[in-house]
């Protein structure tokens, strides 16, 4: 089978490595952003899907929609198109009329855990008229993958309430924190946390929560827009997902703070000078 990945970041590097090791190597990508991750590239997104049985999309929730419609011209007929970005289920609907408009096969990923620890493993679901038909090829790559029943927009809205909540967290431990440093009370403040999270190690879960979204704060603030977007679809202002995405926004622009080794109170004290 003939693979074309869409993405080369964080996500596109590792399956483009892990689906190599298995046996299934990709014949051709694009990223404008990332010239050099050991795969042939394409000049452009057309280019790099043509001939494909399977187009597997890993951008950013912004960049989704006009990926899959750049590589649209290149789509083969009955071509598999795996969008794996954390969309708003509207979004992938639109990806779906463009994809499918070419007579390729949309199906939607929601991936349900953060992909370095488990790699090409890490669970996801399926959405989509097609997914179940999906599975078998899925299950033939190696990806865990099981189907979410239901419309299309389906498995990409249990990602998007989730990240209402996972997001929301980063950025509330990082707001609580950097204030209780800055009025020298942030260990009375873990340690009261510590009884409401009973068997949680505070400090820790708090650095690495902070420490995604200084990361990834540019990725997750995209998605926490299409989150906003799958919470006004359902009639309700988005006021916590909307102010997640700006607290992103703003952790993105302090990504030098981070240190991998740094204990908490000193990634505390590093992004408070930025400021």
């Amino acid at each position: 089978m003939r693979i074309a990945l869409l993405g080369l970041g964080e996500v596109g590097g590792i399956l483009a490595a892990d689906l190599a090791a298995r046996g299934w190597p990709v014949a051709r990508a694009f990223d404008p952003a990332r010239p050099d991750k050991g795969v042939e590239l394409a000049a452009g997104a057309a280019e790099a899907v043509a001939g494909a049985q399977l187009v597997i999309s890993a951008v950013t929730a912004a960049a989704a929609e006009g990926a899959a419609r750049d590589a649209a011209p290149g789509l083969a007929p009955d071509a598999w198109f795996l969008d794996l970005n954390s969309c708003a289920p509207e979004t992938k609907r639109a990806i779906a009329a463009v994809v499918e408009g070419r007579g390729a096969r949309m199906v939607e990923a929601a991936v349900m855990a953060p992909v370095p620890p488990r790699r090409l493993r890490t669970p996801m679901l399926l959405g989509g008229p097609h997914a179940g038909a999906f599975l078998p090829v899925a299950a033939a790559l190696g990806l865990d993958a099981q189907v979410f029943a239901g419309p299309l927009g389906g498995a990409s809205a249990v990602k998007m309430c989730r990240s209402v909540m996972v997001k929301g967290l980063e950025a509330l431990w990082a707001e609580s924190l950097l204030a209780a440093r800055h009025h020298g009370v942030e260990r009375a403040v873990l340690d009261s946390l510590a009884e409401l999270l009973p068997g949680v190690d505070a400090p820790e879960l708090a650095r690495y929560m902070i420490g995604r979204a200084l990361v990834h704060g540019k990725r997750r603030a995209e998605e926490m827009r299409e989150a906003a977007r799958t919470v006004a679809e359902a009639g309700l202002e988005p006021l916590m997902a909307a102010a997640t995405a700006g607290r992103q926004d703003w952790a993105a622009g302090r990504r030098a703070a981070w240190d991998g080794a740094a204990p908490l109170e000193a990634l505390l004290d590093a992004i408070r000078r930025l400021d």
